[in-house]
C-alpha cells in the first residue's frame, strides 16, 4: 500500500446536462507530484471534467477526493485555476496581483513586496501601472498565473493556457508552470498541444467523449499509447 493517498482519486463520477450524459468516469487514480496533462479530441469532456474537479459545477454522482479528503470550500482556497482566455480586472497588473493577496488574507503590509516579487517572477515589472487588460495575449496570461499562484496552491487546473500564443509565449508559461510544480504544486492541464504534453508532463490522461480510455506514464504514452483510440488520436496529431 502507498504511504499517502492519491493526489487525486475519482469514482463513478457523472455529469448530465440536458439529458445528455456527458461526463462518466468510473474511477481515476493519479499518484504522481508532477503535472498530469489530460488530452483527447474536441468534446471529450476535458476542460468540463476541470470544472468538475475544481468544483466550479456539481456532478450528477461520484466522488472527487485530494489527498483522501473531499473537495469542500476550504480545500477549494487551497486551489486554483487559469482559463484559455485570461479573466482579469479592470485595473492595473499590480493591482490585479494585490488584490489576489488580499482575497487569500495576505496581509496590506506584506503586498507590497509579494507584489513586486510576482512581477519579476511574470516579467512585467515595467508594465506594473498598465491597464491589465491592455496587455498582450502572453503577458495576460504571465499575470493570469502568477495571480493564480500567489498563494502558493496545493493543485493548479490550467485549461489550454497556451492556446494562440506564439512559441516564446509558450515557453515563457511553460517555465511559470514547470517552477510552480518544482515548489510542490499539483498541477493537472488540459492542452491539444502534444509538444507541450512531452515537455511537461508526468503522465497523461487520454478522454473521449466523456470517458478516460488511460491513464499512462508520458513517456510510453508518446511511445505508444494502450488504447487504440489513443494510437489513432496521436496518429492524427503527428499526421498534421
Amino acid at each position: 500500500m502507498p504511504d499517502h493517498p492519491p493526489k487525486l482519486s475519482v469514482s463513478e463520477l457523472q455529469f448530465e446536462a440536458g439529458g445528455n450524459l456527458l461526463l462518466d468516469i468510473k474511477e481515476l487514480s493519479i499518484a504522481s507530484a508532477g503535472p498530469t496533462m489530460i488530452l483527447g479530441p474536441n468534446g471529450a469532456g476535458k476542460s468540463l471534467f476541470l470544472r468538475l474537479l475544481h468544483g466550479l459545477i456539481d456532478p450528477l454522482s461520484g466522488t472527487i477526493l485530494f489527498n483522501g479528503h473531499g473537495n469542500d470550500p476550504a480545500l477549494r482556497k487551497r486551489q486554483a485555476m487559469v482559463f484559455q482566455t485570461p479573466v482579469l480586472l479592470r485595473r492595473s497588473v499590480a493591482a490585479n496581483l494585490a488584490y489576489a493577496l488580499k482575497v487569500h488574507g495576505i496581509a496590506k503590509s506584506e503586498r507590497g513586496d509579494r507584489v513586486a516579487s510576482l512581477l519579476v517572477k511574470a516579467n512585467l515589472t515595467a508594465r506594473a501601472r498598465q491597464p491589465a487588460r491592455t496587455l498582450s495575449g502572453g503577458e495576460q496570461q504571465r499575470l493570469a498565473l502568477v495571480r493564480a499562484l500567489c498563494h502558493h496552491p496545493d493543485t493548479l487546473f490550467l485549461d489550454e493556457p497556451t492556446s494562440s500564443l506564439d512559441p516564446r509565449s509558450c515557453r515563457d508559461i511553460e517555465a511559470l508552470i514547470a517552477q510552480a510544480s518544482q515548489s510542490g504544486t499539483k498541477v493537472i492541464m488540459v492542452t491539444h498541444d502534444l509538444g507541450s504534453a512531452r515537455r511537461m508532463a508526468d503522465d497523461i490522461v487520454f478522454m473521449r467523449r466523456g470517458k478516460v480510455l488511460e491513464l499512462t506514464p508520458a513517456q510510453e504514452f508518446f511511445a505508444g499509447p494502450q488504447s487504440e483510440k489513443a494510437q489513432a488520436f496521436l496518429a492524427r496529431k503527428r499526421a498534421l
